[in-house]
């Protein structure tokens, strides 16, 4: 395996990217579709999302499934698993204050639905299953970061759930750059609308990656997983109000509000 690159491991593979229609998932599509896998199913519950990425990789149809489902619903992954190698669990609630306001809902979705994930891949003999985390699990204190820290134990704890052969591992990255909501598509779209940054703590800091990274990252640790790893690229963090000023200074000038 130590040998193996990373095309050769995805070449030929039947994969399913759960939360497939988000930011990470359609990064993850446009760099699988290169490494000539079998089949990509994209599960999502945004019916909207799949219809556009439908549009988006019509000429790549023949690679490509969309499956409209929730991880919450144990049914629906047993039937979507079916014939899969590899599973990139994307699905999530991600943003802080929404699972801060809904937390029986974060817990339904980044903690019910990544144990009906384990089930359903465990029954199906999936040979890998990578789960996409943050940093916001490590030593969490929001709701969000919570369930992310849950979610990887119970990914972990899944290698030693019995006599399967499913490898089970997590990675973890920080804020992707452009990622949607992230903070610098949000300060640019306050910036060029003349409205005043929103910061909540000046001495806030944020662990940032780039798209490319934060993909290679996941493949990678498809390649590596060995089963109950938490893979981890080495990040760079920057202040928010470090961040505001460069912002600033790019794209002009603006006030900023402490909320």
């Amino acid at each position: 395996m130590a040998n193996t690159s990373i095309k050769d491991f995805y070449q030929g593979k039947q994969i399913l990217i759960t939360g497939g229609a988000g930011y990470i998932g359609q990064l993850l599509i446009d760099t699988l579709l290169e490494f000539e896998p079998e089949v990509i199913r994209i599960l999502d519950t945004n019916e909207t999302a799949l219809f556009n990425l439908r549009q988006k990789y019509r000429h790549n149809s023949e690679r490509l499934r969309f499956l409209l489902g929730d991880v919450r619903s144990l049914d629906r992954l047993h039937h979507a698993f079916r014939g899969i190698d590899i599973i990139l669990h994307a699905a999530s609630y991600k943003h802080v204050l929404e699972c801060e306001y809904n937390p029986i809902d974060a817990v339904e979705t980044n903690i019910n639905g990544t144990s009906n994930v384990i089930q359903a891949a465990i029954e199906k003999n999936i040979k890998k299953v990578i789960f996409t985390s943050s940093d916001k699990a490590a030593n969490p204190s929001n709701t969000m970061g919570v369930t992310k820290l849950m979610a990887e134990k119970l990914i972990i704890a899944a290698n030693a759930y019995g006599g399967h052969a499913t490898t089970f591992a997590c990675c973890r990255f920080g804020n992707v750059v452009r990622a949607s909501g992230s903070v610098i598509p949000l300060f640019e779209e306050q910036i060029m609308s003349n409205k005043k940054l929103t910061i909540t703590d000046p001495q806030m800091t944020r662990f940032v990656i780039p798209k490319e990274k934060a993909v290679e990252l996941v493949l990678l640790s498809g390649l590596l997983a060995q089963g109950g790893e938490v893979f981890i690229f080495k990040m760079p963090a920057i202040n928010i109000n470090d961040l505001a000023d460069a912002m600033i200074e790019k794209y002009g000038m603006a006030e900023r509000e402490i909320i």
